[in-house]
């Protein structure tokens, strides 16, 4: 499902990769939460992923958390979600909706221009 905070929630394919964004840092590294929002939300829509937002994911210095997640059938093979930082503006949010129509994490490598805003978590397997 899509859980969109004082618009309503909107079901989603099953079988499709998740994302997480923050909602207190959504836009801030070009100063438009709306808009980022709103590419974050037409990714949802267009059902290419489950779209949660979250009051804080406790990354709070590096703006604009999203956390790709993976499909259920990914996550038994063994993906773990992928975490990215600064990940707004509409080329790096097309880019993301690319990969996550191409399966996402277990999926799909990351793609290149995505690489680096990948964030390394304590959580993150081997670590």
């Amino acid at each position: 499902m899509t859980d969109l905070p004082g618009r309503g929630v909107r079901p989603a394919p099953a079988g499709v990769p998740g994302l997480t964004a923050c909602s207190l840092c959504a836009g801030e590294t070009f100063g438009e939460p709306e808009a980022q929002r709103a590419r974050l939300e037409a990714l949802a829509t267009a059902g290419v992923a489950r779209l949660t937002f979250v009051e804080c994911l406790d990354e709070c210095e590096r703006g604009d958390v999203v956390v790709a997640r993976p499909t259920p059938a990914c996550r038994a093979r063994g993906a773990a979600p992928v975490w990215f930082e600064r990940l707004a503006g509409e080329g790096p949010t097309a880019q993301l909706g690319d990969w996550m129509r191409a399966g996402g994490p277990g999926a799909a490598p990351v793609p290149r221009v995505l690489a680096p805003l990948v964030l390394r978590t304590s959580t993150d397997p081997g670590e």
